[in-house]
């Protein structure tokens, strides 16, 4: 086993990572109340964004799928590594050194996944470095012939794969990589002989993620002699490339796509660099797969969804269109009716594109310039009306049989379009295109539906959004109207959680003091804190919580930083606690935005500014100390009232005498003590 990462370097990385900038580059975030951002989240399908990050406190969780915790748990699930490996990737990203327990065994060469990245990193800089060399010539002459001159083939990483058996086989050993690190990268493959190269005299084209990390390759065929047939080749699945979770070209076109909410899917990596190179940076392709579902998530993600009120837009909205770019013979329509049947795993609406003389956007380019390429995504056609048309304009419908095989065709179809909202009119729509009366075409659409047991869905219903508090001022009503808004948010917060189903004031009032102590544990009293017990909670989560705060030695120092504080906790906690206290974590609380924490990040959905003042423990304003404080001396109070209660009950059963009397001056004691306590903070308005 390797030796430890000592602990000073991980707090080291835990202080110099953003985890905005962390999941950002996976997920579209928009903020969401104070210090708060969502998205759509990346470990399970969802329309409706539930993931919930927390910069400041470096925290997130998803409401939709429970999963929850700190950057390293996000990297962990993301990455499908250990928390050493985890640790180890934001170190290389954040170029921190790591040290290891000098008492255990030798640091380790890297982890398999680090290593397996720098494998291809370096395979990368070797195929880059042959595609000047004479042996290169077909290559170079493959990509001038499409127009790429060599600054554009270097703008795009593409290289050439010398043609001996094991050049880059020897050429990796020669930098310390091992044999079965160059296998299980897809850069090499077992033979009789011993390993070689699996790309061999093609040109090659680096397929990287939406951070720029070369995860594999794509090739093309140059030579006739080539002892692979297929004309291109891929990287096979590894642990860092899965040719259904990749795009290529994502890393130069996610900002675009982010920015402009519209991504362009071609089919080749010579479409791809001829669209951006003709100014269409949304651009990316598959490789060597059909678009799938996998796909679609990756999509929406950086998409994110359209909404106003509430209500989804499902477009066509202006600005935000999922185009596809497919030839408009037999092998593009196969893969148009594919992408019919993705289309609801899509918030916006899908588009496709066909040129005249069913030119790919890379033949298009060559033969009428980057304005035909830009006009060709310009005004694409929806992806419905493109597949009902294609059905029905392969039949001849000036005769009834041609017309009655268009119904038979097309109803199928339709049938498939899970927003009920929107059959009947596709429907009614492909009848007038067949000239068929409308009953007959939605009556054979309707039998089709039922047959394929097609499940409705209703894009434009009204969607629940987690509410955000904004204070009022001024007038008594103003004042009531916040009392009850607040009210409203406790009440949410205590429906939406996910850890006990219940809903009543001292649940409430548990939940929220829990938040407090979680998310600004500066705001509670030290002094007032220390009444508390574990009789002081009665929802069994929030006392087993309570136990965990004990454990952890109590309130955190004012120095703390804020990731060493949940650390502290969710370690204390334990498994099954740890979704309970990153749900707590990203729980909005019905208060204002303070100050401080607008000097620490950007208002609207801009990435937050990453300042050391944002790592440590903030302290809290009065408005957050007030509600810290009120929460408290409901807590102790609600205490005193059990206790109290419990006395009276057992005073009622005893016969007259001292024992009664002393019991009688114990409930005297306290009551005068839960006034006291409530005057410390309400005066004498609260009784």
């Amino acid at each position: 086993m390797a030796g430890m990462i000592v602990k000073e370097d991980i707090e080291k990385v835990r202080a110099s990572a953003d985890l905005y900038d962390i999941v950002s580059a996976d997920v579209t975030l928009k903020a969401s109340g104070a210090g708060t951002f969502m998205g759509l989240c990346p470990f399970h399908d969802e329309k409706t964004p539930s993931f919930s990050v927390r910069p400041t406190m470096g925290v997130w969780h998803c409401f939709g799928c429970g999963r929850g915790g700190d950057l390293f748990g996000y990297v962990e699930e993301h990455e499908n590594v250990g928390f050493g490996e985890a640790v180890g990737i934001l170190a290389d990203k954040y170029h921190i050194e790591l040290h290891y327990d000098s008492e255990g065994p030798q640091k380790p060469q890297g982890s398999t996944r680090s290593r397996l990245l720098e494998a291809n990193e370096e395979a990368q800089r070797f195929f880059v470095s042959q595609i000047m060399t004479s042996d290169a010539l077909a290559a170079r002459k493959l990509l001038g012939g499409r127009n790429f001159s060599q600054a554009d083939s270097e703008q795009f990483g593409c290289g050439f794969a010398p043609r001996g058996w094991d050049n880059l086989v020897r050429h990796l050993a020669s930098k310390g990589f091992t044999q079965k690190e160059m296998l299980d990268a897809g850069l090499a493959r077992q033979g009789q002989r011993g390993i070689y190269d699996y790309f061999r005299g093609r040109v090659t084209w680096p397929i990287r993620d939406s951070t720029g990390r070369t995860l594999g390759f794509g090739a093309r065929m140059l030579f006739d002699d080539d002892t692979i047939q297929a004309k291109y080749i891929n990287t096979p699945d590894t642990q860092l490339y899965r040719k259904n979770q990749v795009l290529y070209g994502i890393d130069l076109a996610k900002t675009a796509i982010v920015k402009k909410r519209q991504v362009v899917i071609v089919e080749g990596y010579t479409d791809v660099m001829a669209c951006h190179l003709a100014g269409i940076d949304t651009a990316v392709a598959t490789c060597g797969t059909a678009f799938g579902l996998e796909h679609a998530k990756i999509v929406r993600r950086l998409i994110a969804d359209d909404s106003l009120g509430g209500i989804q837009l499902v477009g066509p909205v202006k600005g935000s269109r999922v185009i596809f770019t497919f030839d408009g013979d037999a092998a593009g329509q196969k893969a148009a009716l594919h992408a019919f049947g993705l289309d609801g795993s899509f918030l916006t609406q899908t588009f496709v594109a066909v040129a005249d003389d069913n030119l790919d956007p890379c033949d298009l380019r060559i033969q009428r310039g980057d304005a035909a390429v830009r006009a060709l995504v310009e005004k694409p056609q929806p992806l419905y009306d493109f597949v009902i048309d294609t059905a029905i304009d392969a039949f001849d419908t000036q005769y009834t049989t041609g017309r009655m095989g268009a119904v038979k065709a097309v109803a199928p179809i339709i049938a498939q379009i899970r927003d009920r909202s929107l059959v009947d009119m596709y429907a009614r729509k492909a009848a007038r295109h067949i000239g068929v009366e409308g009953e007959l075409m939605s009556r054979e659409t309707m039998a089709a539906r039922r047959q394929a047991h097609v499940r409705d869905e209703d894009a434009y219903a009204v969607r629940p959004s987690r509410q955000r508090y904004e204070p009022e001022r001024g007038t008594q009503a103003m004042a009531n109207a916040q009392m009850a808004q607040r009210r409203g948010l406790q009440r949410q917060d205590a429906m939406q959680q996910g850890y006990f189903k219940i809903d009543d004031a001292v649940f409430i009032c548990e939940q929220q003091f829990m938040g407090i102590l979680i998310q600004i544990p500066r705001a509670v009293n030290a002094d007032m804190a220390q009444q508390l017990s574990e009789e002081s909670f009665v929802t069994p989560v929030f006392r087993s919580l309570f136990q965990v705060f004990e454990t952890v030695g109590g309130l955190p120092a004012e120095d703390m930083p804020q990731g060493l504080w949940m650390h502290n906790l969710i370690k204390g906690a334990g498994p099954a606690l740890e979704p309970v206290i990153n749900e707590l974590a990203v729980m909005p609380l019905p208060l204002p935005q303070p100050d401080t924490e607008n000097t620490s990040e950007r208002a609207s959905d801009e990435q937050p500014a990453h300042t050391a003042a944002a790592v440590q423990l903030r302290p809290a304003s009065d408005t957050e100390k007030q509600y810290a404080s009120e929460l408290l001396v409901r807590l102790l109070d609600m205490g005193f009232m059990r206790k109290i209660a419990y006395a009276k009950s057992r005073m009622n059963r005893l016969p007259d005498g001292e024992e009664k009397f002393k019991l009688l001056g114990s409930i005297t004691t306290m009551e005068t003590a839960r006034k006291d306590l409530q005057a410390q903070i309400f005066g004498n308005t609260v009784g």
